[in-house]
């Protein structure tokens, strides 16, 4: 099966913090692979902007150090990377200096090309920085700005950088990115649920009996150490990532695929989520932090120890690297079917995936033969797929012997290409204009009105961080969580 590459307009995309840790592992060597396919204009600029003292050559030569390191492939293609060279430019700006924004605007013409500028910096920047593309002349209507996660770091924030940014840009130009929505599994939810008619009659409280999220991450928090200090798992992973994944699950059919039809239906499964009170938030949650342990046969050191950081070893630090939340949505298809969310760093494997776990049958005909549930598996990481476990007889004579077997959707078995991971595909969406993969406002401080609820609750229960082993599953509050229910988390 051949990949079709449709190549984008000509365009100016402009990277604040475009020497940073997101620029050097995500977005450029995203956006060589989309040179390589070919889908960018001779004439189109890649544009970093940052503090440091680069002019273009200099800063082309460190873009191709950083692609040496952090392509999968670990080599350029040199004829991709001269085209590739040609197009990046550095502008070194102080964002609170009226002189520099004067110079930076300089550097662009009117032509009317795409100019889309991507915001990879610190949130507190956005509102300063949108003002400041603003005051140079620089925002028209086919202007667009891409603001990374998190958006804030509670509602109020939230709020007001979306009013700040939102003064300038219209909000149909405001693309909040949060990447996991652009992975192929993601989008293949949507596909799985609303283009087969197989799984909508079960789909809800009558067949399904829980449903488990889990992104899990084996490395620490390392050079992150001082924004998870100020973060923690809870703001980092569950407001964005776990919810836009848990509403893609729960969310009622749209009415096409257009982008507002898709996010007016996220945005109901949000306002429909129970608030978690303070009386029941050590039932329904479970905030851990990683200890000393083993990963991948590996001796790793405690939550801080591990960081470059000089004071963090000293530190005895409060922020949650695991969270584990019961979830509930109070609408018709989802009443009383609770939705386990589960998050963590230093876990015992790199696994991101959605488990729907259907009721057991009503009666079994097999006497005591266990029976196991019915499960549909979508694996996120490492491995993008789709998995259904069936019972089935066990072949062979002398009895009836009953077991779970895969039913299994491998999409780098099933397609034979190197499908774009998903900071390519966002990066090409932004340039077309399709805001459809991002969230909008309403999505973003619904969200957070719920996570600030947890963490109201966290502080007035005063609740601790409990230790886990590193390369383990987390605390036990998680497991005791699902034991209670009598339940148990999918590991497989």
């Amino acid at each position: 099966m051949a990949a079709e590459f449709v190549p984008v307009e000509p365009f100016d995309l402009v990277i604040f913090g475009g020497t940073g840790d997101l620029a050097r592992r995500k977005l450029l060597p995203a956006l060589y692979h989309r040179d390589q396919d070919e889908q960018f204009s001779d004439d189109s600029r890649i544009i970093a902007v940052s503090r440091r003292d680069m002019n273009d050559e200099n800063y082309a030569d460190w873009v191709r150090e950083v692609l040496e390191a952090h392509l999968p492939e670990k080599t350029l293609d040199e004829d991709v990377f001269e085209r590739f060279y040609n197009r990046l430019a550095h502008i070194q700006l102080d964002v609170d200096d009226p002189a520099g924004w004067e110079a930076f605007a300089e550097r662009f013409d009117e032509g009317g090309r795409i100019r889309t500028f991507y915001l990879a910096t610190a949130p507190s920047l956005f509102g300063k920085i949108a003002n400041g593309i603003a005051e140079v002349g620089l925002v028209d209507e086919r202007a667009r700005i891409v603001l990374e996660k998190p958006v804030g770091h509670d509602y109020e924030s939230a709020r007001e950088i979306n009013d700040a940014v939102g003064q300038h840009f219209d909000e149909s130009q405001i693309y909040r990115i949060d990447h996991y929505l652009g992975k192929e599994t993601v989008q293949n939810l949507i596909a799985l649920r609303f283009g087969n008619s197989l799984f909508e009659p079960v789909w809800g409280r009558g067949a399904v009996d829980n449903v488990q999220i889990t992104v899990a991450e084996s490395l620490g928090v390392d050079e992150r150490f001082e924004f998870y200090e100020q973060t923690g798992a809870l703001r980092d992973m569950v407001q964005n990532h776990m919810l836009q994944l848990l509403c893609l699950t729960a969310m009622e059919p749209p009415a096409s695929m257009n982008h507002d039809d898709v996010r007016n239906e996220k945005i109901k499964v949000l306002r429909s989520l129970k608030p978690i009170t303070p009386q029941e938030v050590r039932k329904v949650t479970a905030r851990g932090q990683y200890a000393a342990g083993m990963v991948d046969g590996e001796a790793v050191p405690a939550y801080g120890a591990d960081s470059k950081e000089e004071q963090a070893p000293a530190s005895k630090a409060e922020a949650e690297t695991f969270v584990a939340i019961k979830a509930e949505i109070d609408n018709w298809r989802w009443k009383d079917v609770p939705f386990y969310l589960r998050t963590g760093k230093r876990m015992a494997r790199k696994s991101s995936q959605i488990v729907v776990e259907f009721k057991p049958v009503p009666h079994s005909i097999f006497g005591e033969e266990p029976l196991q549930p019915n499960r549909l598996v979508l694996r996120l990481q490492p491995e993008e797929g789709v998995e259904m476990s069936i019972m089935t007889k066990e072949p062979g004579p002398g009895g009836f012997r009953m077991r779970s077997l895969p039913l299994n959707l491998s999409f780098s078995q099933a397609f034979e290409v190197a499908y774009p991971d998903a900071y390519e595909r966002l990066l090409m969406e932004v340039l077309r204009g399709n805001p459809a993969l991002f969230m909008r406002r309403d999505e973003v401080e619904a969200g957070w009105q719920w996570i600030d609820r947890i963490l109201e609750s966290w502080r007035l229960e005063q609740v601790e961080a409990q230790e886990y082993m590193s390369g383990s599953w987390g605390p036990t509050d998680a497991f005791v969580m699902l034991d209670r229910d009598g339940r148990r988390w999918y590991e497989g």
